[in-house]
């Protein structure tokens, strides 16, 4: 059985006594699904170990060409389905199988800032696998941050912030359209981001999960989360800085001008614009593009790593899907 073959990419952050992500290439012994599939058996134990490690794992070289085959490869680790309808996701995205859906229908001018998936909701998944069906021709890349080493270094400058962040917690608000609007990053309509039909349905679930609301004259929802964390603790002496904080003061529409619009503490206080800016600025510090090839397939711990989308631009469409888990 082929053992792990890790490489060396450019870029990859050093991170003492690992890399940051870790890319497994296969030398081409592996060419079925099925020969697939019982290499990650075999090989689980380390590469949850290495996932832990490092937050986040490139597999490339690897027999994915399609939705169905990587459904299959994803479906290999064994983790239990977390489907798109069931989330609460607001970003508007299109299923190819139960499991397997785009990982986002925004116009490809349009920047995706960095966040923890779903980390703005009471339900979130715990692991991410994205597949490159088809590069861009130019940008596209899928920046990823060590949320753990952003949080370090943010307690360290800003000490009585860290310390908010982790007793406090945060609440979000968004707005939902009334209907789908694909033009937005976060374009996903009420009755689909909660499963419902009706405005009292919406209501009731929204009840179930402690959110606050109100409806607006143009039929959209204005929804107010329960408290959220800011910071999880891990267990194993790493804290992370588990949140939607960047991508909504920097990508949010009107957030940048007043984030307390949409993010505040959990006690409904305002959190300093330095120490949002001082967020953004460390970001980029722990941040690695990856630069999709087509085939590839990442897997990535949610608690530790977060993710966006650059820019892209070419005639060639790019195409990245999504399935996610939770364990």
């Amino acid at each position: 059985m082929q053992p792990i073959n890790y490489v060396e990419v450019p870029h990859q952050l050093d991170c003492g006594d690992s890399v940051f992500p870790s890319v497994v290439v296969n030398d081409g012994s592996l060419t079925t699904q099925q020969e697939c599939a019982h290499w990650i058996k075999s090989n689980l134990s380390e590469l949850e170990a290495k996932l832990r490690e490092t937050g986040a794992i490139l597999f490339r070289g690897f027999p994915v060409n399609s939705a169905e085959t990587f459904d299959e490869f994803s479906n290999s680790f064994g983790y239990p389905n977390f489907t798109y309808k069931e989330s609460l996701s607001n970003a508007v995205r299109i299923n190819f199988t139960e499991r397997v859906f785009t990982a986002n229908e925004a116009p490809k001018d349009v920047e995706i800032f960095l966040h923890h998936e779903m980390a703005q909701t009471p339900i979130s998944p715990s692991k991410l696998f994205f597949f490159c069906k088809s590069a861009a021709e130019e940008g596209g890349e899928t920046p990823l941050c060590r949320s753990d080493m952003l949080f370090a270094d943010l307690a360290k400058q800003m000490p009585e912030l860290a310390a908010d962040f982790m007793s406090k917690g945060l609440k979000y608000t968004t707005q939902m359209p009334a209907e789908d609007d694909p033009n937005s990053g976060q374009g996903r309509s009420w009755k689909s981001t909660l499963s419902v039909q009706n405005a009292a349905q919406a209501e009731q679930k929204l009840a179930e999960l402690g959110y606050s609301w109100e409806w607006l004259a143009d039929g959209s929802l204005r929804a107010t989360t329960p408290v959220l964390p800011a910071v999880i603790d891990m267990g194993n002496e790493k804290k992370v800085f588990y949140n939607q904080l960047i991508a909504a003061f920097m990508g949010w529409k009107g957030v940048r001008e007043n984030p307390s619009s949409a993010i505040t503490f959990g006690d409904g206080t305002a959190i300093p614009i330095e120490g949002l800016h001082l967020a953004v600025k460390l970001s980029e510090k722990y941040t690695f593009d990856l630069p999709w090839q087509d085939g590839d397939v990442a897997l990535v711990d949610n608690y530790m790593a977060m993710h966006g989308r650059r820019p892209f631009s070419g005639e060639r469409k790019r195409q990245v899907l999504v399935a996610l888990a939770i364990d």
